[in-house]
């Protein structure tokens, strides 16, 4: 039946046509942003999924930064220790050559008192970013558990932490103040403190576990007799031990923060890949569904076309 009050046949034509242009414009959208699910009103499941793995991945760029941070504070406490080390072994030798008979004392003090001023210089100078893990003064920066954001966390329930990497200073604190400045602890501080339990056998044949009378900092050998030179000895050394174990721990937390930085970082991108996978648009699908699409969308017109002349033909009976 042909009407011409109701043109069934362009109505269908018109309605293909509108069809097309809807999945035409979702196509180029597509391939203009390159998102197969760029709104919530593309795939809300998905989209939520993408949109909170972004966010965590941002924080863990910042968990990244903060691993930079600690990488490069322990670095500089572990070259502190390093070269404090190297001038601990200059004192020590000092100690070796002042213990040979007629050797002048005094002159071997001074040298050693410029080997105490370069410890205390290098301590002072270990700072990064307000950070100092070598030298500490009670009250501004003190002895105690350092924290360095190492991952961010979310589990099945949705629940977010973050997990950090810890280091107690104590271990690695080289000099230690009291609240007076220039006065030092004699309780903290590998080169302040007094090396208790030093066993040494002096010349008597006696066995003795009394300290050295001053910590390595404030060591003077200008008086000391050949067995308080021996027990100063073995005092610096006990102390040189304390130091190498000291830097061993720095060094072992430095290659932590190094893996965990590798892993963020893999992680990262493990994230960026699988958020792709969710919202990403495959572009050589949408650039053939885009071509065929605009072939559909000629057919489409021209159907509405033919569908149109219709109505004319029945007007050309008329005429005749």
């Amino acid at each position: 039946m042909t009407s011409i009050m109701t043109n069934t046949a362009a109505i269908a034509a018109l309605s293909t046509l509108r069809s097309i242009n809807s999945d035409m414009e979702i196509t180029q959208n597509r391939v203009s942003s390159g998102y197969r699910i760029e709104n919530a009103s593309d795939n809300a499941a998905y989209w939520s999924i993408a949109t909170t793995m972004r966010s965590d991945n941002k924080a863990l760029s910042t968990v990244k930064d903060a691993l930079g941070l600690g990488a490069a504070t322990t670095d500089v406490a572990y070259t502190a220790l390093k070269n404090s080390i190297e001038v601990v072994d200059q004192i020590k030798s000092k100690i070796t050559a002042a213990s040979q008979p007629g050797v002048d004392k005094g002159k071997i003090q001074k040298e050693i008192d410029q080997l105490q001023e370069q410890l205390l210089s290098i301590s002072k100078s270990a700072s990064f970013s307000g950070e100092n893990w070598v030298y500490h003064v009670a009250g501004n920066n003190t002895v105690g558990t350092q924290s360095i954001v190492g991952s961010f966390t979310r589990d099945a329930l949705g629940n977010i932490s973050l997990t950090t990497l810890q280091f107690d200073t104590t271990n690695s604190s080289l000099i230690a103040e009291t609240a007076v400045s220039g006065v030092y602890s004699t309780t903290e501080g590998l080169l302040t403190r007094i090396e208790a339990n030093v066993t040494y056998t002096n010349s008597a044949g006696a066995s003795t576990t009394s300290p050295a009378d001053s910590s390595l900092l404030l060591l003077n050998i200008s008086m000391m007799t050949p067995d308080e030179l021996a027990l100063a000895l073995s005092a610096t050394e006990a102390t040189l031990q304390d130091m190498t174990d000291a830097a061993a721990d720095l060094g072992a937390m430095n290659s932590r923060i190094d893996m965990q930085t590798s892993f963020v970082e893999d992680l990262m991108g493990s994230i960026d890949m699988g958020v792709g996978r969710l919202v990403d648009a495959d572009m050589n699908e949408e650039s053939t569904r885009l071509k065929a699409l605009q072939t559909q969308q000629q057919l489409g017109i021209q159907a509405l076309t033919i569908a149109n002349s219709s109505s004319e033909n029945i007007l050309a009976l008329f005429r005749q």
